[in-house]
C-alpha cells in the first residue's frame, strides 16, 4: 500500500483566483516546490482534490479543467515533481446545470474524493495526509481516515471547529507542512522501533 499526500488546489497549491480556468493565470504558492520535492523524496504520492462548483454552476465546463491540470504538472515538472492523481467534484446542490446540481459523497467536507483516489491508487489512509486551507478540507481528511494540516492563510473565515475540523498542525506553507508530515513519520518509526525492543 502507498502513503499519499492530498492536496487542496485553489488557496493551498495555487492562489485563488476564483473560478479560475486560464492557464495563463495559474501560478504556484510560495512554498510549494521545496515542500513537494521532500515529500516525493520520502515516497509520499501526491494527490490532488479539488471542489470545482464552477461546473454545476455553469461558469466554465467540466473539461475546461484538463488544462488547469496540465498547466499545473507542467509548473511543477520543471522542478521534477509529478502528480500522482487529480480528483475534482463538479457537483453544487440546488443550484445550476441539472446534470450537477445534486448532494454527493465527493464535495468536500465529505471524504468521497480521497477514498476514490485511495482505490484507484492503492493508498493506505491511515499513513497519509490531508492538506489544505479551509476546514472542510481538514475535515475531509479526517473522516477519510487521515492526519491533516490547515495551510493557515486567511482563507478559513467560519472556523466552526469540532472533532473532525480539528487539524493536526497549522502550517504557513507547504513546505512547512512536509517538515511537520516527515518529522511526525520519523517520530512514529521511533516509536515503533523503542516498543519492539
Amino acid at each position: 500500500m502507498n502513503k499519499a499526500v492530498f492536496l487542496d488546489k485553489d488557496g493551498t497549491l495555487i492562489p485563488d483566483i476564483p473560478y479560475n480556468v486560464n492557464p495563463d493565470l495559474i501560478t504556484l504558492e510560495e512554498g510549494v516546490v521545496e515542500g513537494l520535492q521532500l515529500l516525493k523524496e520520502q515516497g509520499y504520492l501526491l494527490v490532488i482534490v479539488s471542489n470545482q462548483s464552477g461546473v454545476a454552476k455553469g461558469i466554465f465546463k467540466e473539461d475546461a479543467l484538463q488544462p488547469v491540470q496540465h498547466k499545473i504538472e507542467m509548473l511543477l515538472a520543471q522542478y521534477h515533481v509529478s502528480i500522482n492523481g487529480f480528483y475534482y467534484c463538479p457537483h453544487f446542490p440546488n443550484t445550476g446545470l441539472e446534470l450537477y446540481a445534486r448532494s454527493c459523497d465527493c464535495r468536500k467536507p465529505e471524504p468521497g474524493l480521497l477514498l476514490k483516489a485511495s482505490m484507484d491508487l492503492h493508498i493506505d489512509l491511515s499513513q497519509s495526509w490531508m492538506v489544505g486551507d479551509i476546514l472542510n478540507d481538514v475535515e475531509a481528511g479526517k473522516r477519510a481516515g487521515c492526519k491533516a494540516i490547515l495551510i493557515d492563510n486567511g482563507n478559513e473565515t467560519e472556523w466552526l471547529l469540532n472533532e473532525q475540523r480539528t487539524p493536526d498542525f497549522k502550517a504557513a506553507t507547504i513546505t512547512e507542512a512536509a517538515q511537520y508530515i516527515v518529522m511526525s513519520s520519523i517520530h512514529k518509526e521511533w516509536s515503533n522501533e523503542k516498543r519492539l525492543v
